[in-house]
């Protein structure tokens, strides 16, 4: 395995929070720096591999899919009491796509070395990838295009799933693609956390879409 984690740009601050609040000189800063999410990943080869090594594959795959969801959920938590600048949104998206292929190197079974394959099986972690790119939008009218073409993503993919199952008459194993799994309400929250986006101009947006 790859040891070499010291990767994950978004950092904590003195209190032990995120800090995605980033203007340049924080973003060249996060760029060098090591990071909360590497500094996450090697606390879960510490705690996890001395258990691993002893387990069959599959056992081996649900302990760590079970951690990294529990892991996925607090990182979720704390990105709703954080505050985040365009900067400071990228670097979160590049912090998670991190986690995401650090998993897919720990993992045994080979469905789950794939992005569909894994965030299916994981739906925290799912959450937290959909979260990233709905945080990197550059202007809120980007917002219904991304949601509108991950649903469409999600459901071809299923139909996609459902049409191999009638062929081969064996089940598709679940990796039928993650769905979109944010509320309205949660893209509104999340979208608020965005220093640069006015938070009328976000309820407004969903507004209009709710009257329709």
């Amino acid at each position: 395995k790859n040891k070499n984690l010291g990767g994950g740009g978004g950092y904590l601050t003195n209190r032990g929070g995120m800090n995605y609040d980033l203007d340049d000189e924080g973003y060249e800063l996060s760029l060098v720096g090591e990071g909360y999410i590497g500094k996450l990943c090697l606390n879960l080869d510490e705690l996890l591999d001395p258990l691993r090594i002893h387990l069959m594959p599959c056992l081996s795959d649900a302990v760590f899919v079970g951690a990294l969801g529990g892991a996925a959920k607090r990182i979720e938590v704390a990105i709703r009491r954080t505050q985040f600048t365009a900067l400071g949104a990228l670097t979160l998206d590049s912090d998670i796509r991190y986690l995401l292929n650090y998993a897919k190197e720990r993992v045994n079974a080979v469905e789950l070395k794939s992005n569909v394959g894994l965030q299916s099986r994981c739906q925290p972690l799912a959450r937290l990838m959909q979260i990233s790119m709905l945080m990197s939008v550059d202007d809120l009218e980007d917002v219904l295009d991304l949601i509108l073409s991950m649903k469409k993503r999600s459901t071809e993919s299923a139909a996609a799933n459902a049409a191999l199952v009638g062929a081969s008459g064996r089940s598709g194993g679940g990796l039928s693609g993650s769905r979109w799994d944010l509320s309205n309400e949660d893209v509104k929250v999340f979208l608020n956390l965005r220093v640069d986006f006015e938070g009328r101009k976000v309820n407004e947006l969903f507004h209009s879409t709710e009257k329709e």
